[in-house]
């Protein structure tokens, strides 16, 4: 496969996964890569055999014409934070009408993102809306592999970045959801089990859990991550009842929330590998550890890279 759709591939996943692709096709293949604004892609630049183009993914026609001629599709779109209206266009109706766009040009491969503890009756919009999008991908007559990651870490993240900038600010942290348990996955790891999945037949029609060899509550990942920039602070946890005060107050600031009620509902659910299906080490993938990956970019002398978290803070996007 040579010619590849990639959608938000302008994204923190989707950067590294373009820089993987062209290394796997030794440069040879062609990715096409769909942005609302060109400017959002000027780090893609640099990387040889990119097409950046700008497009509107939510209109059908436009859609159509992305995914004719290409041998293969890659979606990556997600949000974070947003209304359920926004959930279900994003989530929902795109991957139903992707999988419409592919089938009426005659595309058939596609590999999807979704998310772990997705599920019809989980209890946050972003949880249901992923279940909901995998399904609109079934039953469609395509070859589709879907990607479920725990939270993705590595250079650049607005995770561990964001924890590590926070407790340069403030002398404590108050902490909503402390206890949810996560199993953190770098962005290396989920683009490579990417890039497997499309080299390899036998992953149509399979789920993959996307997750790293350790397991840890959200107070846990707080204080790594201070410790890695040298700047740990206390972490207090917060009840429930507070614990939405504080995201109901943070949606309301400007700019995308550091926190919402919709997160505090999805981290209900562990964040972790089931087991009942099959993981990383099934792609070839032996998984990074945070330990071994995070401080090298978390370390007060870093590099320019943390200058998106502070950017965050300063909502600036």
């Amino acid at each position: 496969m040579r010619d590849l759709l990639i959608l938000g591939g302008t994204g923190f996943v989707g950067r590294v996964l373009c820089e993987r692709l062209i290394e796997h096709f030794a440069g040879q293949a062609r990715l096409t890569v769909p942005t609302r604004r060109l400017q959002h892609g000027k780090a893609l630049l640099t990387l040889p055999t990119i097409r950046l183009i700008e497009a509107d993914l939510h209109d059908d026609a436009q859609l159509a014409s992305l995914v004719a001629g290409h041998d293969a599709v890659i979606n990556l779109v997600a949000i974070l934070h947003g209304s359920a209206s926004d959930f279900e266009r994003v989530h929902v109706a795109l991957p139903r009408r992707l999988a419409e766009a592919c089938r009426a040009v005659g595309v058939r491969r596609l590999l999807h993102v979704s998310a772990l503890g997705v599920a019809a009756d989980a209890p946050s919009n972003y949880l249901r809306s992923k279940a909901a999008g995998e399904a609109a991908l079934r039953g469609q007559g395509l070859d589709v592999t879907v990607l479920r990651p725990s939270v993705i870490f590595g250079a650049g993240d607005r995770f561990l970045n964001l924890f590590a900038q926070l407790q340069r600010v403030f002398p404590l942290m108050p902490l909503a959801g402390s206890g949810a348990r996560f199993q953190p996955v770098w962005v290396g790891d989920v683009a490579a089990a990417l890039v497997a999945g499309l080299a390899r037949p036998q992953s149509i029609g399979q789920t993959y859990e996307c997750a790293g060899p350790s397991t840890y509550t959200l107070a846990e990942i707080v204080r790594l991550a201070g410790r890695w920039a040298g700047n740990e602070r206390p972490v207090l946890p917060l009840p429930d009842a507070l614990g939405r005060v504080q995201a109901a107050l943070m949606s309301l600031m400007p700019g995308e929330p550091l926190m919402s009620g919709d997160n505090l509902d999805s981290m209900r659910v562990p964040n972790v590998a089931t087991g009942w299906l099959p993981g990383l080490d099934a792609l070839g993938i032996a998984p990074a550890a945070l330990e071994a990956v995070a401080p090298a970019y978390l370390g007060p002398q870093a590099g320019p890279a943390r200058l998106g978290s502070w950017r965050a803070l300063a909502r600036r996007g």
